[in-house]
């Protein structure tokens, strides 16, 4: 009897169980809080030491920046930006920080606002600096108008559209970049989330690391990036030395806000604006069209 009765609350647990599964939540819609690290001191010494040369205009700006002292380019720059999503877009755009804004306001007044002689030096290269720019050029606009830009996918047409400031404000349509993944056995906790990593090459040979959950199952991700069987949470390029990490998830029953849009940015394909920027040096322009798309890649997207 007692068996019995041991037989029918396993089968009863395990009918419970096998219902769990079967309605698992697997939530569709939501905000993602995601950190972008950049190693500036890594990356110019790469460029520094780069035989090939490629990006030796842009290297120049990036010193020229520093007061040409490597030692003096911080080891690490952080932006955040939020990630909405729902069953079939992604909007992807920067949260200015505290730091950030007084970071701003010390710009706006030519590096003066210490008050003091070492502000006002430092004002004067920034100013000579910007007197180098080519003509045209926004400031900041190596790095394509700082982090002030705004990523949209519409994962079921696969199209993109990214909203970026360089002489004026610019929409840029694209079509989503197709990526060939790998996947591994590797797996990674991040925000809460068991993540998968999967390695994936762009069709210009552009080596990155995705870290995906399929608990949430919309195949998006940070920067454009897409074609996984869920989201990504994780994001390395290291030829780039840029990381993106999610570091929190809130659930939402909205849908991707369609109001993101300033009316008063220039429409214009993401080819079409690689044409026109091509030759400009600050981008690593060149002969080869491949190494032309990958460096404006690095300096506009992600």
């Amino acid at each position: 009897m007692i068996r019995k009765i041991y037989t029918s609350l396993a089968m009863a647990c395990g009918f419970i169980c096998t219902l769990q599964a079967q309605h698992a939540y697997f939530p569709n819609k939501g905000v993602i809080s995601f950190e972008k690290e950049v190693y500036l001191r890594a990356r110019v010494r790469e460029m520094s030491n780069n035989a090939a040369g490629q990006n030796r205009g842009q290297n120049r700006g990036m010193m020229m920046r520093f007061g040409g002292n490597i030692d003096d380019i911080p080891e690490k720059n952080s932006a955040f930006f939020t990630l909405q999503f729902d069953e079939n877009e992604t909007l992807m755009r920067p949260v200015e920080t505290e730091e950030q804004t007084a970071s701003s306001a010390t710009r706006n007044t030519g590096g003066q606002a210490r008050g003091n002689a070492a502000g006002q030096a430092r004002g004067s290269r920034t100013q000579q600096n910007n007197n180098r720019r080519p003509e045209g050029m926004a400031r900041g606009g190596m790095r394509g108008g700082g982090q002030e830009k705004i990523f949209y996918q519409n994962i079921e047409e696969g199209t993109s559209l990214l909203q970026m400031e360089l002489d004026e404000k610019y929409l840029l349509q694209d079509s989503l970049q197709q990526i060939t993944w790998r996947f591994t056995d590797e797996y990674r906790d991040i925000a809460g989330y068991e993540c998968r990593r999967v390695n994936g090459a762009t069709p210009d040979s552009l080596y990155i690391i995705a870290f995906y959950t399929d608990q949430i199952p919309v195949s998006g991700g940070p920067a454009l990036v897409h074609g996984l069987p869920g989201m990504i949470l994780g994001l390395v390029i290291p030829e780039m030395h840029i990381n993106y990490w999610a570091r929190k998830i809130d659930f939402t029953v909205d849908n991707v806000s369609q109001s993101w849009k300033d009316k008063k940015a220039k429409e214009m394909g993401m080819q079409d604006l690689f044409r026109s920027l091509g030759n400009n040096r600050m981008f690593g322009g060149g002969s080869n069209p491949n190494q032309i798309k990958r460096n404006l890649l690095e300096n506009l997207i992600y």
